[in-house]
């Protein structure tokens, strides 16, 4: 059951990424930044689609976190880079070669082989507010690094920096998450009364902001690969700073999660190579990457085939006329 949840999760996550990113594609350059984005998005019912998709991700992941331990679910969740490039190839008809599969294979083992040998184990610490302020203060920084190189550069770019931004702030989330869970179960009224309730929300506000700017800023794979993988590690340094959860270091441990960091970072550094990253093609526009004229085309091959399909031969008289 964890196993399906969290997969279910992962897929809800890539389907929620390529809607919201239909849904904010063809808004104004001038709204980056800005709530107008955001207003922008929710006229468009093809981004309150990927809103709900969000929601049911949020329920299965949490669920399954509730059932199953962090380094069971977290691994699983990387899979969501493997729904995404075969939706863009399948239904958006996007051309894939080595450097999308290889590329988004080596990220997704990676990252499960790092949280598999290091099998981060569950903390019982109570994080004190020193804690929650030195991990609060480094997540600020983070994410206003991620703003401010996000300003310039090439789309891809900065579609990659407002994805790190943003898995840095639902990395917190998720911290708070895991706090506020606590006070729910001891009394669910005492959450007015703790501040990691409000800071759940503000971070989270935060996180969906940001992910629509990456969505809006550049290509769907640059934005999606730095959500998918800086989440969870940022999760598990948070689970160490402020939970004490524990990393196994000793023995061969240490080395084969060093190697497991390696390949995900050649992972990386293959997507951020690929087309669907850089959207230069041969005769390519800025608008090259842009999701919906691919899928009203491809939705309207299949309303022709099946119309097709449907008519009588022509030509063809029946017996006995």
């Amino acid at each position: 059951m964890v196993y399906l949840l969290a997969l279910g999760a992962a897929l809800s996550n890539a389907l929620t990424s390529i809607l919201q990113r239909m849904g904010v594609e063809d808004a104004p350059e001038s709204d980056t930044l800005r709530f107008r984005l955001i207003a922008h998005a929710v006229r468009n019912r093809v981004w309150l689609a990927g809103f709900g998709f969000m929601v049911l991700s949020f329920v299965m992941q949490a669920t399954a976190l509730h059932l199953g331990r962090l380094s069971e679910v977290q691994p699983i969740l990387t899979v969501e880079l493997l729904f995404l490039v075969v939706i863009l190839g399948v239904w958006f008809q996007y051309s894939l070669g080595w450097k999308e599969w290889s590329g988004s294979i080596a990220a997704a083992l990676g990252l499960t082989g790092f949280l598999i040998f290091a099998d981060p184990g569950r903390g019982n610490g109570h994080p004190s507010t020193t804690d929650w302020m030195e991990v609060g203060v480094a997540c600020a920084i983070a994410i206003a690094l991620g703003i401010v190189l996000a300003r310039r550069g090439p789309r891809w770019w900065r579609a990659a920096c407002f994805g790190t931004a943003s898995a840095v702030a639902y990395a917190f989330a998720a911290a708070c998450t895991k706090e506020v869970t606590g006070y729910i179960a001891r009394d669910w009224v005492s959450i007015f009364w703790h501040w990691q309730t409000y800071g759940l929300a503000g971070s989270g506000v935060l996180a969906v902001f940001l992910a629509q700017n990456a969505y809006h800023a550049g290509p769907i794979a640059a934005s999606q690969s730095t959500l998918v993988l800086v989440d969870p590690v940022a999760s598990i340094l948070m689970g160490i700073a402020l939970f004490d959860d524990d990393l196994r270091t000793s023995g061969a441990w240490g080395p084969l999660e060093a190697l497991s960091l390696v390949v995900l970072f050649v992972g990386g550094v293959l997507l951020s190579h690929s087309p669907l990253i850089t959207g230069i093609r041969a005769g390519g526009t800025a608008d090259a990457d842009r999701l919906g004229p691919r899928f009203r085309r491809r939705a309207g091959q299949s309303h022709a085939s099946a119309a097709s399909e449907s008519e009588p031969a022509r030509g063809i008289r029946p017996c006995g006329s």
